[in-house]
């Protein structure tokens, strides 16, 4: 069955991304990231369903899993390039490098074997789209708080501040949602992944050292929701 997320609603065209998995952890974990990260999600669940969210959604960007009911990623590679331009990463769990080589040669940009980290499909897919001539915004602002992608940069008040990647990430979510409760859940798979098995009380390390670097201490911009999660506000 095809599924759409929500629109945006503000007027600015977000970039839109089909999923193409019939794996329904893998699905919601990236159904979820690529939400936060600002696209409209599509989802397909079948090689023909595939096929048919492409000429109706126009997908900037196709995540595709090679092993899928109906027929496989492959062919549904094939069938893409015989119209379409659109931008293809592959995803795969099987360890055979003819799999991935075949994929590469029927026109797939990139691949990825799972289990992946978020962090990595998402620069992978900025790269592919850049290639395809889609370009995003590299600069996130809040109130005093400036994160560069690009430059991996942080500057709050002006003056530079020093995050480790981790944090980095974290800011750079909620920056993405100013004033949005992110649930624990929510900020769990965004950041540590779907497969995370780990303490979620990680959280809470990661929210205190944010506010120690933005001097953020009683808390005003990284607010605590109790029972529910965290928020950016000011």
């Amino acid at each position: 069955m095809i599924a759409t997320t929500d629109k945006d609603t503000t007027g600015n065209k977000q970039p839109t991304i089909l999923i193409v998995d019939d794996e329904p952890q893998i699905v919601d974990f990236l159904q979820i990231g690529f939400t936060y990260e600002g696209y409209n999600v599509v989802i397909a669940t079948s090689g023909p369903e595939a096929i048919e969210a492409t000429k109706t959604h126009l997908p900037d960007l196709v995540i595709l899993d090679i092993m899928l009911p109906g027929f496989d990623g492959l062919e549904v590679t094939r069938q893409l390039r015989k119209a379409h331009d659109v931008a293809i990463i592959m995803l795969t769990a099987r360890e055979s490098l003819n799999d991935l080589v075949a994929g590469l040669e029927i026109g797939a940009d990139d691949y990825m074997t799972k289990p992946f980290a978020f962090k990595e499909l998402i620069a992978r897919v900025r790269a592919v789209m850049r290639r395809h001539g889609n370009h995003f915004v590299d600069a996130l602002t809040f109130h005093d708080i400036t994160l560069d992608r690009t430059a991996h940069i942080v500057t709050y008040q002006q003056q530079t501040i020093d995050l480790t990647p981790r944090e980095f990430e974290l800011l750079e979510l909620f920056l993405m949602h100013p004033r949005q409760v992110l649930t624990r859940e929510i900020i769990l798979a965004r950041i540590w992944g779907y497969d995370y098995m780990g303490d979620d009380n990680i959280i809470e390390v990661y929210i205190r050292h944010l506010r120690e670097k933005l001097n953020d201490n009683p808390p005003r911009l990284l607010q605590t929701v109790r029972g529910i999660g965290y928020t950016l506000r000011g």
